[in-house]
């Protein structure tokens, strides 16, 4: 049961054993309780946002789009999708990347959904993350706990 729940987050948030294991490993050394503070870490990764503001209709475009150099943070270019977005930063759509096809057609399908911890701004295309997002915020269906269990046995 608890090896199916790691695996199914490593599988909803596109990462491999040794990416999910590291990021584990900095999660239970962070103050809190590992398991939100896990999910935390995962929920602000680059590709993740990209996702979740809508910009790409999967997390496996998302990624894509971050390693072709379509993405910033704070008006820079960053191409590596396990970046760590901090609270209070920008993640926008690079000026020349604007017209895409798939960005334009995922904005226009997505309606841009909600989310209490990211701001969008439809006019510049880009988002900000107002904060961490609480473990309620996070529409997953994964039982951390479980998580927490396996890699402390």
């Amino acid at each position: 049961v608890q090896l199916a729940e790691k695996q199914k987050a490593k599988y909803i948030y596109g990462l491999l054993e040794r990416q999910f294991a590291k990021l584990f490993d900095n999660a239970s050394r962070k103050k809190g309780v590992p398991g939100e503070v896990l999910l935390q870490m995962l929920e602000s990764r680059l590709d993740n946002l990209v996702y979740r503001f809508g910009i790409a209709p999967t997390r496996r475009a998302a990624r894509q789009l971050v390693l072709h150099k379509h993405i910033t943070v704070n008006g820079q270019v960053v191409n590596i999708p396990s970046f760590s977005v901090k609270p209070g930063e920008i993640v926008g759509v690079r000026e020349r990347s604007k017209s895409l096809e798939v960005i334009t057609n995922s904005l226009s399908l997505q309606g841009s959904r909600k989310y209490n911890w990211l701001e969008w701004d439809d006019n510049e295309m880009a988002g900000k993350m107002i904060s961490l997002p609480l473990r309620q915020d996070i529409p997953e269906n994964i039982n951390e706990q479980l998580i927490v269990e396996l890699y402390s046995k």
